[in-house]
């Protein structure tokens, strides 16, 4: 598992973080060179906060995707109890050739002629005895078919299985790693200031602005803009979708959920969506990107702000769409 480089610190680190003062005495738990002026505290604080919602977007691809593993094991293990019904429903046919030894039709032949009493009855009988053999060979070949079929069928529903247990793991383990990295991230926010807090929180969300929402171009846009509007307030938590707490991509599923269009729940799926927009001409309901990789969204109320959940600790809030990590813009509305 990989676990993020962000600098952290000892929780029994002695810290002088009060806005007067000049250093701090921290304990690093890790290699890496732990901050020493309140400057170096806060650019630390700030990166992990934007480190942690990277991997909290991850985690939502990452449960996306057990999603769609499991969804298609289940479809395979379907597939393949199908298959295996398909051929269990020849077998009484099977047994019944067998039995009848149509291995051939000379040995029918034989017998139709020292029992048959004319010539036409004979000819009937071995046109039967044709079609019987024919018959005994489209049992056969579509038995060895269904046969295929299941082997096949059989084949992908393990390694579906297979697939779904890997996503499974692979989920559990960047969840364990977000709420080791969500604890290590409160516990050195906590150690600063309470301006300094807020500094943080500033630098990663942008500083809070009066809505100022301009008239959506279509009925979808302005649906997903005031849902959006209408969570103004509420926690931002990873990994939630509502009603009452949100992360970035949760916010923006949700409000476009309520215009009817279902987003992926992920900052950088949801970057795949749509067409792409420029800067210059975005509208309200524009789907807004940030960071390299893409790891936070919001939407575009026009008047150069944007609506979005940001950070721990920060509830959601409007914003300057200039707030900064800015990097494209996607339409999702006609």
């Amino acid at each position: 598992m990989t676990r993020s480089t962000t600098r952290r610190w000892t929780r029994g680190a002695a810290l002088a973080l009060s806005a007067g003062a000049a250093a701090i005495v921290l304990v690093p738990v890790s290699a890496s060179a732990a901050p020493t002026t309140i400057e170096e505290a806060r650019q630390s604080v700030t990166q992990a906060a934007q480190e942690l919602e990277a991997i909290g977007e991850q985690v939502n691809e990452a449960a996306t995707a057990a999603q769609q593993q499991q969804s298609v094991a289940t479809e395979a293990a379907t597939a393949a109890a199908t298959a295996q019904a398909q051929l269990g429903q020849l077998q009484p046919a099977l047994a019944a050739i067998a039995q009848a030894g149509y291995i051939g039709t000379t040995h029918g032949q034989l017998a139709a002629f020292l029992t048959s009493g004319s010539v036409d009855d004979l000819v009937q009988q071995l046109t039967t005895l044709d079609e019987l053999a024919d018959h005994a060979d489209d049992v056969v070949a579509a038995a060895a078919a269904a046969r295929t079929t299941a082997e096949q069928a059989q084949q992908a529903a393990t390694d579906a299985a297979v697939a779904a247990e890997t996503a499974a793991a692979e989920l559990a383990a960047r969840q364990e790693q977000l709420e080791d990295d969500l604890a290590g991230y409160q516990a050195d926010l906590a150690r600063l200031s309470a301006a300094d807090q807020a500094r943080v929180q500033l630098a990663v969300a942008g500083p809070a602005v009066v809505a100022s929402a301009a008239p959506a171009p279509t009925a979808a846009a302005g649906s997903a803009v005031q849902t959006a509007l209408a969570q103004l307030g509420d926690a931002y938590r990873h990994a939630a979708t509502g009603p009452d707490a949100f992360d970035c991509s949760g916010l923006t599923m949700y409000a476009y959920a309520a215009a009817g269009i279902t987003l992926p729940h992920s900052s950088a799926a949801q970057s795949r969506v749509g067409v792409p927009v420029a800067r210059a001409d975005l509208q309200p309901g524009d789907l807004v990107f940030f960071y390299n990789p893409i790891s936070h969204v919001g939407i575009y109320i026009g008047n150069g702000q944007m609506v979005h959940a940001s950070v721990p600790g920060r509830p959601v809030a409007v914003t300057s769409v200039d707030k900064g990590g800015y990097v494209g813009a996607r339409r999702v509305t006609g």
